[in-house]
């Protein structure tokens, strides 16, 4: 399933196999909440960006059009016709969102839908029935994100719930695959390290996590409120515990500089929704920093929105028109800004892989983590 290649520090360059193809590592997952990218790109789009993970929302596709009509459908990989992995998130992250809507109880939450509030209840036996239906590769275990800062006692007592229904989640997803009409009977379950801000309540989760000897792990609670270097800290203390023969997803994040960062400390996956939401608001990303399309000095100005990008759009239009888009408010802009910021992305990935094949990845490190946080 996972077999790392090499390794330059921390670093790690490696392939994951799952049912629907084997991925390249390190990885960045585009983001497709509700089975589509934001800003109307399709999975042909993926492809030509470079895209090799599709991930999309367990909560959000059991609202709509639900778990089992997609089911009925075929499952996700069929009903958005995209062939390549997929991974769905748990539910965890989006009741820990819907804090005014919900109540946390041993056997799961119960909360209220945000489109028509009506009562719904999600437990590690359901986010798992969920993820069976939607025939995803990779299923995440549900778990409780805790908001930094928290409370020691309450991080303490939610951190053993949180094992507790991996434990539970664990058992379901056997059940799930050994079924004969299950949707994608190799669908697998990676585990969530959960502990807030607090280093010896991480380790100590996640060396009880890996006993569990999961395909995955993912550290999740990060980038909701603490600072850069405190989710560094977490990620250094927890890396040492983590199973080095599986694979290691940072959930949510980041900025190109966090992602470069978090590989230096070891981690193999990414996912964030930041690169196409901020495309969105015409805010784009280039190897000399980050840009703001809607500036006056793009008025007339014919170069793309990145000299040194080779993407569809960097090949045909200009910042200008680009611009002129969003003046316009043209649904084009957004489609067109996206496809740049996810390739973006994706190109990212590539350039680390091949300076950790090469050995080169500190010189690259050196030059792109401060330059890319950077707005030119």
């Amino acid at each position: 399933m996972f077999e790392l290649k090499k390794t330059e520090g921390k670093a790690r360059r490696g392939e994951f196999t799952c049912a629907h193809g084997t991925v390249q590592t390190p990885v960045f997952m585009n983001v497709g909440t509700q089975g589509a990218i934001k800003g109307a790109l399709s999975a042909e789009d993926l492809k030509n960006i470079g895209c090799q993970v599709e991930l999309s929302n367990t909560y959000h596709l059991h609202l709509r059009p639900t778990d089992k009509v997609v089911r009925e459908m075929g499952g996700l990989h069929k009903f958005m016709t995209w062939d390549g992995p997929i991974l769905t998130d748990s539910g965890g992250f989006q009741v820990f969102s819907l804090s005014s809507l919900r109540k946390i109880k041993e056997e799961g939450v119960y909360f209220s839908s945000h489109i028509d509030g009506r009562k719904i209840f999600m437990g590690p036996e359901e986010s798992m029935q969920i993820q069976s239906n939607l025939g995803s590769d990779i299923c995440m275990a549900f778990d409780e994100c805790i908001e930094n800062p928290a409370p020691r006692d309450y991080v303490l007592k939610s951190v053993d719930r949180t094992y507790r229904w991996l434990e539970r989640c664990k058992a379901e997803n056997a059940r799930l695959n050994s079924l004969p009409d299950t949707v994608n009977p190799q669908q697998m379950l990676w585990g969530i390290n959960q502990g807030g801000t607090y280093a010896d309540i991480r380790v100590d989760h996640m060396k009880r996590i890996a006993d569990l000897d999961l395909p995955g792990y993912a550290i999740g609670g990060l980038a909701v409120g603490e600072t850069a270097e405190e989710m560094y800290d977490i990620i250094e203390a927890v890396e040492p515990h983590m199973p080095s023969d599986k694979t290691r997803y940072l959930m949510g994040v980041g900025t190109p500089s966090n992602i470069i960062e978090a590989v230096a400390r070891g981690v193999d996956f990414f996912d964030c929704v930041m690169p196409a939401r901020n495309a969105r608001h015409a805010r784009l990303f280039t190897w000399d920093g980050a840009i703001n399309l809607k500036n006056a000095k793009y008025i007339t100005d014919e170069s793309p929105i990145d000299p040194k990008c080779d993407c569809p759009v960097c090949r045909r239009y200009s910042r200008a028109y680009i611009r002129h888009l969003f003046a316009a408010e043209e649904m084009l802009a957004m489609r067109l800004s996206v496809m740049h910021n996810l390739y973006f992305y994706n190109k990212l990935m590539e350039k680390i892989r091949n300076a950790i094949d090469e050995g080169t990845f500190a010189d690259f490190r050196r030059e792109y983590s401060v330059k890319l946080s950077q707005r030119v």
